[in-house]
């Protein structure tokens, strides 16, 4: 993995921690997400637009199946894990869903692709694995209340697991060669398209969410669009297999907003679950 693809995956970890931070606190449906859609779409449109104008991309037929299976898997991903926001703790929706998808995205890349991590790489996985059981924490997953939170964070993973891979071919010269800034634009434009007929027939809805969340809405499509991006051009350089772990570092984040802002709950396990993901980066890093 080169510094460059370590920067880019570390900083897209940090907003993306931040705008599920927010995204928790909107404690919002699908017109939310159709809200912070459009707030993504017009954040990355003047780019979108100098991106065409400068480099004038030519899309093939198998680039817009990428962008439409893209926003499908996406709008699923985010409505799953809205569900599990509005049961449960950021500190535990957050680590299961991001903690259940590059595990198996690193399986299915090594399977599917032909990618193979090196040893040192491997026990960085595995650290990082070991890291998110600590930081879920077990005794949470065995609580009643906590139980409807975790299928949905779990059917999350698998839809991260199925999207990440998906991107990877989508912006790799050898798949769909889509520019990534321009594939994360066209696939939220899509999904936001998507979800126009449902919230057009919930005008309250939508006029109490403008009220009511707004600001929230912003914050999310804004470091949304920063993370994924980040995200799409690191894997256009790296493999899914290294990308898809560290960008988990986010975990931690996400699990300390929980604990310190949100007043969720913490202990050793959290700072055991954090040694264990960071001594995991460090190896995929330099594996």
């Amino acid at each position: 993995m080169t510094e460059l693809a370590l920067i880019l995956v570390l900083v897209s970890a940090v907003t993306h921690a931040s705008w599920n931070f927010i995204a928790k606190r909107a404690s919002a449906g699908p017109v939310f997400n159709w809200l912070f859609d459009l707030m993504a779409v017009g954040a990355c449109l003047p780019f979108a637009i100098g991106l065409i104008v400068i480099q004038q991309p030519h899309l093939s037929s198998a680039a817009w199946v990428f962008v439409v299976v893209s926003a499908v898997l996406e709008l699923a991903y985010f409505l799953l894990l809205g569900q599990g926001y509005r049961s449960g703790d950021l500190s535990l929706v957050y680590p299961l869903a991001r903690g259940t998808g590059p595990m198996l995205a690193t399986a299915a890349a090594v399977v599917l692709f032909g990618e193979r991590p090196s040893p040192q790489a491997l026990c960085g996985i595995a650290l990082i694995g070991v890291g998110i059981l600590a930081l879920a924490g077990p005794r949470q997953l065995q609580a009643g209340n906590a139980r409807r939170s975790v299928v949905f964070a779990l059917l999350t993973g698998v839809l991260l697991a199925a999207y990440t891979l998906w991107d990877k071919q989508a912006v790799s010269p050898t798949g769909g060669a889509i520019p990534p800034l321009l594939y994360f634009f066209l696939f939220t434009t899509c999904r936001a398209a998507m979800l126009t007929p449902y919230a057009l027939t919930r005008l309250p809805t939508v006029r109490s969410e403008w009220r009511l969340h707004r600001n929230h809405a912003f914050g999310v499509g804004v470091l949304c669009a920063v993370s994924y991006i980040l995200v799409l051009y690191a894997l256009a350089i790296s493999p899914v297999s290294y990308v898809a772990p560290v960008r988990e570092i986010g975990i931690l984040f996400g699990a300390i907003m929980g604990w310190q802002l949100l007043a969720e709950g913490a202990g050793r396990r959290r700072v055991a679950g954090a040694l264990a993901m960071v001594a995991g980066v460090v190896a995929l890093a330099f594996g």
